[in-house]
């Protein structure tokens, strides 16, 4: 699929490059997180150039950023884009949350990207998330069961549903909060150790 020059001339103001859809790839089953979007499509607007004409016409636009500072790695990247998930960036993103410390890569759950992106937009920020823990390979989880009590045995970051995350600008409560106007998976307060930590599984939540 070819963009048009409209396209890429809103694409240039993004500063990121649209990639080739695989429309089979697509699945349409996150209802809770569509209605999130949904909610929160203007108030995106000011950091999403054209989104809005997208929201109304054809479709949306959907963007991630992340750094992690166990890698030095980051990412600034649009995943869906009128309605589908960009092949390439999904990669990227599975890539980007591997497990760090033995480099293995698993797919990240669609449901926990949207997730992230919809906390994201509510919070009205362009700073990117810190990520602190992605997909956890068997490996890890049982190192950090080891040494933690607040690691669970079956935790969903071992099936790449969930992430842990923190913003400089703002606070474990605000971005908890955020979480749960989603009302679409776990959301956990972690103050002590400044983080929230967001799954795609039941809704619910827990800390202080």
């Amino acid at each position: 699929m070819t963009n048009s020059s409209e396209d890429a001339e809103k694409n240039e103001k993004l500063g990121t490059t649209l990639f080739m859809i695989d429309k089979s790839t697509t699945k349409l089953t996150r209802r809770a997180i569509l209605g999130a979007f949904a909610a929160t499509a203007i108030s995106a607007a000011p950091f999403f150039p054209g989104v809005t004409a997208y929201a109304r016409g054809a479709g949306d636009i959907r963007r991630l950023r992340f750094y992690s500072g166990r890698t030095g790695e980051n990412i600034n990247l649009i995943y869906w884009i009128d309605g589908n998930y960009v092949p390439e960036s999904m990669r990227e993103i599975n890539h980007f949350f591997r497990d760090w410390r033995n480099n293995q890569v698993h797919t990240i759950d669609a449901r926990t990207v949207d997730f992230l992106s919809a906390t994201h937009s509510i919070l009205r920020v362009t700073e990117p998330y810190m990520l602190l823990s992605g997909y956890r390979s068997p490996q890890t989880n049982r190192m950090l069961r080891a040494r933690s009590n607040n690691v669970a045995q079956n935790s969903l970051h071992l099936t790449g549903k969930a992430a842990d995350i923190r913003l400089n600008s703002r606070s474990v409560a605000q971005i908890a909060q955020a979480a749960q106007s989603c009302n679409a998976g776990g959301v956990g307060r972690y103050s002590r150790s400044n983080f929230v930590h967001v799954d795609c599984g039941a809704v619910r939540n827990w800390g202080r």
